[in-house]
């Protein structure tokens, strides 16, 4: 087995808010005990509904916010934001192509900006690798005297992909990182982020909402609700035979391009608790179909078969 190069062990991310003059402090509880690994080359893809604390694993694998709790490790060493050298091991590429590029910058100079910070490269160095990085991308030389605004969502996502290999990372995260693009546009762009991969032995932690689009670059998923892993496993056990009711429910919602495969959807009843004020014992049990009384007091421990591992008392 391969060495995790990204390694977390019961991480915890709390918020303080409220505490006004008429309010007292609350706790939201973003992350509340979530353990995994991350080897090269391979993609842990991260799903879950808006506020299950997908986007907060995010910026603790980034090193922009520190846990509450937990350790995470990359390459071995403790996750260090003023380490420099981690942190360009670790890059990210955000949701929306619109806005994560400067549009008063040319591409040349959005794709530089990584090496001016961080490394001692002369000009002409910078532009090369530059224009390296734009042709990796499949985009051309003439490129990089333009502007953001001159190229279409799925041109920009390529960018934002080039700038984020600019110093060369082990990982990358990808935060939703085609849910903005039209679907045709979103397969070229994860068929280029699949031939990157494996042209740079790079790993992914890829966060969706969408299963269907993590089923063709993951090779293992982990699902979350409310800040605490339901299931985790290779991607192909936890498609063809999910355990928790909740990734059951999930994977009834995704569309199938095959017409003569009958499918039951599974209705989740009632929203989302909230995270400020999340309910005892297993936090899916508001919602699932198969609830007894030990499923609203205590939290399941982890059964695990195999590689497949999943948080349920009354398992499918």
């Amino acid at each position: 087995m391969t060495e995790a190069i990204i390694h977390g062990t019961d991480l915890k991310r709390f918020y303080q808010v409220g505490g006004g003059l008429l309010s007292k402090p609350a706790t939201v509880k973003a992350l509340n005990g979530l353990s995994f690994s991350l080897e090269s080359g391979k993609t842990l893809a991260v799903v879950g509904e808006s506020g299950c604390g997908k986007s907060t694993l995010a910026r603790l694998v980034t090193m922009i916010e520190e846990p509450t709790e937990g350790s995470l490790t990359i390459k071995g060493q403790k996750a260090d934001p003023s380490d420099k050298t981690l942190r360009s091991t670790v890059q990210i590429v955000f949701q929306n192509p619109y806005g994560s590029l400067n549009p008063r910058k040319k591409i040349g100079a959005i794709l530089e900006e990584p090496l001016k910070i961080n490394l001692p490269d002369d000009a002409a160095t910078r532009r090369a690798k530059a224009l390296d990085m734009l042709s990796k991308v499949g985009l051309r030389p003439e490129h990089y005297d333009r502007y953001p605004h001159m190229f279409s969502g799925g041109q920009r996502q390529r960018i934002a992909i080039a700038r984020a290999l600019m110093l060369r990372p082990k990982v990358l995260v990808l935060d939703e990182p085609v849910s903005a693009l039209d679907l045709s546009i979103q397969a070229q762009v994860l068929n280029l982020l699949m031939d990157l991969q494996k042209e740079m032995g790079l790993a992914y932690l890829f966060i969706s909402h969408g299963l269907s689009v993590v089923r063709h670059i993951a090779d293992d998923v982990m699902v979350m609700y409310l800040g605490k892993p339901v299931e985790s496993g290779p991607v192909e056990e936890v498609y063809n035979h999910p355990r928790h009711p909740y990734t059951a429910a999930l994977l009834s919602a995704t569309p199938i391009a095959d017409p003569t495969r009958k499918k039951r959807r599974i209705e989740l009843k009632g929203e989302l608790p909230s995270p400020l004020n999340p309910p005892p014992g297993c936090p899916f049990n508001p919602r699932c179909a198969y609830a007894t009384d030990v499923c609203r007091q205590t939290m399941p421990e982890a059964t695990v078969v195999g590689e497949h591992s999943f948080y349920c008392y009354h398992p499918l």
